[in-house]
C-alpha cells in the first residue's frame, strides 16, 4: 500500500496567513503604540532633566561643565596645564597640575588595530573635546566657609615624573590657613593610590567632604550592543549595579546612599573605576555640555572634621586600564580587597561557566602560546566531560538506525491512524530500550557551554586580537577570508551580507557529514529541514567570532570520529550476536 503523509501545503498556508496577520497587527497597532510610548518616555525624561538643570548641581558636575572649550585641539588642551609625566611598562601619559586631573592616559600594551603602525589605545583625554574622559579628586565644603581647590587650582608638585614604586606629592594652600595635599602613587599595572590630606592652621575647626568623579563625553552608537554592558557600573554593598548610557539619558540619575564598594565607567575591554575607603554616596549621572552627552560616576565621602593645628586624611584608589581577569582577581583579593572586581568583565548570567572557561583558556594559552590551540584543547576537555552523555547518544543513534526498517513497516501499517502509530512506536522503543530523544541531549547540554564560550570570546581582553594560524589574525573577530572574492584573488568589495569564510565553510561541511551519520527521518519534510540545517547554520555563523567557529568545527570533527568508532563497535557487536544466534539455531 502506498504510504501517505499529511498535507503540509495547508499547514504552510495556515502558517503564512497567521504570520501575515501578526505582521499586520505589529505594523498597524503594536509598532505605532510603542513609538508613542517611547516618545512619551523621552518627553518625561526631558522634563526631568529640565527640572534637574534648574536645581543646584553637585560641585563635580559644575566643574566639568565649566572646563569645556571644544575649539582647542588635543595638543592645545594638553598644553593648557603644566603636567606630571606618567611612565611605566603599562601606562603612558600625564596628570594635569591645573585641577589635579588624570586626563591623559594611553595603554602601552594594546594597539587600536592590527596594523603595524597602529597607535596605542587611548583611555583618558583632557576636557573640551569629543573624546574628553578624565578623573578628578578633591573636597567639598558643606558649609561654604572653607575655600577648597577646584578645576582652576594650580597645584605644586615635588616631582616631575610618576613611576611605579614612586610617589608624587601635590600641595596647595588656600590662603586661609588650610593646606591640601594629594599623595599619588602607581603600581606596576593600572592602579593609582591617592591619599587626600588636609592640614588645618586656620585657628578654627573646618569641615570637608572628600569626593572624586570620572567624567566622559560620549556619543553612544545608534545600534546598541545587547549582549554586552557598557556604561556606568559599580559594586555597592556586595551587589553589582549596571546602568546603561541610555538608561541614564532617558530615566535620569541613579543614586546610592551610604554604601561601600567601587564605581566607574566601563567599555568592552577598558575600565575606569574609583575605589573609595569607607562609606560614601554614589551617583551615576547624565547631562549635556557644549552640545555633547556627558556621563559621570562620582562619590561623596563621609564628613571630615579637622580641628585647629590638626590634620586628617583619607585614602582612595583609581583604576584606569585593561580588564584582564588575572589582574582583576589579584585586586579583588588584595589588601584591602576590592569586592567583586572581576565582575567589571561582563560575564553575564552564565558567570559560573564563563569565568572558569576563560581561566581554562588562559591556562592552555600559557602552555601552548596560541589561543586557537587553547580553544581546541578546551573543546577536548568539554567533549571528555560530556562523553558519558555523548556515548549514550551515539549508541541510541546506532540503535535507531537498526530500527529504521521496523519503523517504516509501522508507518506503512498505521499510516491513517496516527494515534495507534505513536503507541506502537513508543512500544517499539520500549522493547528495544531506545530513547529517541537521547540524540538531542548532548546538544542541549552543550548549548550553555557554547553561549559561555561566545561570551568569553566577545568580552575578554585576553581574546582581543589573539591570532591563530595563517589568515586568522584575531579570534575574537570574524573569519576575514571570503569565498566571494576567491579568498582575496578577485579585487572587489562584495556586499556586507556576501561573506563566507573558510572556517564557516569547514563548519558547514562537518555538519553535513554529521547529518549523514544520523538516521534519516521517515518524515520527508523533516528530512528536508535536517538536510538544509547546515547551510542555514552557515549563514548564521558567517560573521561570528572565528574562535567560536573553530570550537564548533573541532567539536563536530570529534563527534564524527566518536560516532564512527561507536557505530563500528555497535555493528561488530550486532554481528557477533547474529552469529551466536545462528550457531545456536543450527545446533538445535
Amino acid at each position: 500500500m502506498k504510504q501517505e503523509y499529511p498535507d503540509y501545503k495547508r499547514v504552510f498556508i495556515a502558517l503564512l496567513l497567521a504570520s501575515l496577520v501578526l505582521f499586520a497587527w505589529q505594523a498597524k497597532v503594536e509598532w505605532p503604540r510603542r513609538q508613542q510610548l517611547a516618545q512619551m518616555e523621552m518627553q518625561e525624561a526631558k522634563k526631568r532633566r529640565d527640572v534637574e538643570a534648574k536645581q543646584p548641581q553637585p560641585l563635580s558636575v559644575r566643574e566639568a561643565a565649566a572646563a569645556e572649550n571644544p575649539a582647542l585641539t588635543w595638543e592645545q588642551r594638553i598644553a593648557e596645564s603644566p603636567r606630571i609625566a606618567i611612565t611605566s611598562d603599562t601606562l603612558q601619559g600625564s596628570i594635569a597640575l591645573k585641577g589635579a586631573r588624570f586626563d591623559d592616559l594611553t595603554l602601552k600594551a594594546y594597539k587600536e588595530t592590527l596594523e603595524p603602525d597602529s597607535p596605542d589605545v587611548t583611555l583618558f583625554s583632557p576636557g573640551g573635546g569629543n573624546d574628553a574622559y578624565f578623573a578628578q579628586i578633591g573636597w567639598v565644603s558643606p558649609d561654604g566657609k572653607t575655600k577648597v581647590p577646584d578645576q582652576h587650582t594650580l597645584w605644586q608638585a615635588d616631582k616631575k615624573t610618576l613611576s611605579p614604586g614612586g610617589e608624587v606629592d601635590l600641595r596647595w594652600n588656600n590662603g586661609e590657613g588650610a593646606t591640601f595635599l594629594l599623595a599619588i602613587t602607581l603600581d606596576q599595572n593600572y592602579m593609582f593610590g591617592i591619599e587626600q590630606r588636609v592640614e588645618n592652621h586656620s585657628g578654627h575647626e573646618i569641615s570637608l567632604l572628600p569626593y572624586a568623579y570620572i567624567n566622559r563625553a560620549y556619543e553612544e552608537p545608534k545600534q546598541q550592543n545587547l549582549i554586552l554592558h557598557q556604561g556606568a557600573l559599580g559594586v555597592m554593598d556586595g551587589t553589582l549595579n549596571e546602568v546603561t548610557y541610555k538608561e541614564l539619558r532617558e530615566k535620569g540619575n541613579k543614586t546610592y546612599d551610604h554604601v561601600s564598594g567601587w564605581l566607574g565607567i566601563t567599555d568592552k575591554y577598558w575600565l575606569a573605576a574609583l575605589i573609595p575607603s569607607g562609606a560614601y554616596k554614589a551617583t551615576f549621572s547624565y547631562y549635556s555640555a557644549a552640545g555633547k552627552d556627558r556621563y559621570q560616576a562620582d562619590y561623596l565621602g563621609e564628613a571630615m572634621t579637622v580641628a585647629p593645628a590638626a590634620a586628617a586624611s583619607t585614602p582612595a584608589r583609581l583604576f584606569a586600564g585593561a580588564k584582564a581577569l588575572k589582574l582583576l582577581d589579584a585586586y579583588a583579593a588584595g589588601n584591602p580587597p576590592i569586592p567583586l572586581f572581576d565582575r567589571s568583565i561582563d560575564f553575564g548570567m552564565l558567570y559560573f561557566l564563563t569565568k572558569p572557561m576563560l581561566q581554562t583558556l588562559t591556562f592552555f594559552f600559557a602552555l601552548t602560546g596560541n589561543f586557537g590551540i587553547a580553544i581546541m584543547l578546551l573543546t577536548i576537555v568539554v567533549r571528555i566531560l560530556l562523553y558519558p552523555l555523548a556515548s549514550k547518544s551515539f549508541h541510541a543513534t546506532a540503535k535507531m538506525r537498526d530500527l529504521q526498517p521496523e519503523m517504516l513497516k509501522l508507518r506503512e501499517r498505521y499510516f491513517d491512524d496516527q494515534i495507534t502509530l505513536q503507541k506502537e512506536m513508543m512500544a517499539l522503543y520500549k522493547r528495544q530500550k531506545v530513547n529517541p530523544a537521547a540524540g538531542c541531549l548532548p546538544v542541549i547540554i552543550q548549548m550553555p557551554v557554547f553561549f559561555a564560550l561566545y561570551k568569553v570570546l566577545y568580552v575578554s581582553i585576553e581574546m582581543r586580537q589573539a591570532p591563530f594560524f595563517g589568515w586568522i589574525k584575531d579570534l575574537s573577530a570574524g573569519d576575514p577570508s571570503n569565498i566571494f572574492t576567491l579568498f582575496g584573488l578577485i579585487p572587489w568589495e562584495p556586499f556586507s551580507w556576501m561573506h563566507l569564510g573558510v572556517l564557516p565553510i569547514l563548519m558547514c561541511a562537518t555538519m553535513v557529514i554529521q547529518m549523514k551519520q544520523q538516521p534519516k527521518p521517515a518524515d520527508p519534510t523533516q528530512a528536508k529541514m535536517m538536510m538544509y540545517m547546515p547551510y542555514f547554520m552557515l549563514l548564521i555563523f558567517a560573521k561570528m567570532p572565528a574562535g567560536l567557529i573553530l570550537y564548533w568545527t573541532w567539536s563536530n570533527i570529534i563527534s564524527i570520529i566518536q560516532q564512527r568508532v561507536i557505530t563500528k563497535h555497535h555493528e561488530f557487536s550486532q554481528a557477533r550476536k547474529e552469529k551466536k544466534k545462528g550457531v545456536m539455531s543450527h545446533g538445535s
